[in-house]
């Protein structure tokens, strides 16, 4: 066996070899020690670890009309939804938005669009995994078939969750931002009773902003998404509330199986009239 690594994840791996000279990097790159790690932590990793819980898996019954399937598109930012039949325990595989782009085309040049058999047409295959497989292994799978994205499946072949290969790759890299993702502020005042919170702003900026102390007396935290984590003792879900101890309460705005992204911070009671 040659050394060292090859693939997808050596082209991580040998990152700072590429460049002749020094750069300097972008206030949030990752730098080749954290690289090293999170490709560590990888090799490691399960599926079960990455994927999205089936309750919050965005999907598409199979017999759902174009003029549906463009709405939802435009309300969720995911190129490829999985299709199933009545359930989605019951899953038959995914479309791709640029499919259904196509459609759109051919449909305003004169062409008739069959509604009724629009996904049976335009569906694609789809992998189904097990939360037990390894995260490289996935990888591997995804690369060999051109498949990049996989139902996580129990022992009786219903659906817990949804892995894709960006999914991945942020495990390794963090966070990927496309052209299409807004810029959003860290800290926008709702009202005079609430803030929309960033979850990675720290709890002292936060204090220095509002006048409003988040810390725990219990837990060492140091971002208002680790005193939702704290709270809740877990990763919250979306929509859910979460009392503080100060008489205040987070309220999950936006979040996935591995994070939270935002959140609405509200003033304890007695401090509410200004």
């Amino acid at each position: 066996m040659a050394e060292g690594k090859t693939g997808f994840m050596g082209l991580f791996a040998r990152r700072a070899a590429v460049a002749d000279e020094p750069e300097t990097p972008p206030e949030d790159s990752l730098n080749d020690k954290e690289m090293s790690l999170r490709l560590a932590q990888f090799e490691n990793a399960r599926v079960e670890d990455v994927m999205i819980p089936g309750a919050e898996i965005v999907a598409v019954e199979i017999s759902t009309s174009l003029e549906d399937l463009i709405k939802l598109y435009a309300e969720e930012p995911h190129s490829r939804l999985p299709i199933y039949r009545e359930t989605l325990d019951d899953p038959v595989g995914m479309v791709h938005i640029k499919d259904v782009v196509a459609e759109i085309s051919r449909a305003q040049n004169g062409g008739e669009a069959e509604s009724a058999l629009l996904l049976e047409r335009l569906r694609r295959d789809i992998l189904y995994v097990p939360a037990s497989m390894r995260l490289t292994d996935l990888l591997v799978k995804m690369q060999t078939s051109r498949i990049h994205l996989a139902l996580v499946v129990d022992e009786y072949g219903g659906t817990d969750g949804l892995v894709s290969l960006e999914d991945m790759v942020e495990e390794i890299v963090g966070d990927i931002e496309d052209e299409h993702d807004e810029d959003v502020a860290m800290l926008v005042r709702r009202g005079r009773l609430a803030w929309e919170v960033d979850a990675r702003m720290e709890t002292d900026d936060f204090l220095e902003e509002t006048g409003l102390d988040l810390g725990l007396e219990d837990h060492e935290v140091d971002t208002l998404g680790g005193v939702a984590f704290a709270l809740a003792g877990r990763v919250p879900l979306r929509g859910e509330v979460l009392p503080h101890p100060n008489g205040g309460e987070l309220e999950i705005l936006d979040a996935d199986a591995r994070r939270i992204h935002r959140l609405i911070v509200r003033k304890p009671a007695q401090e509410t009239h200004e």
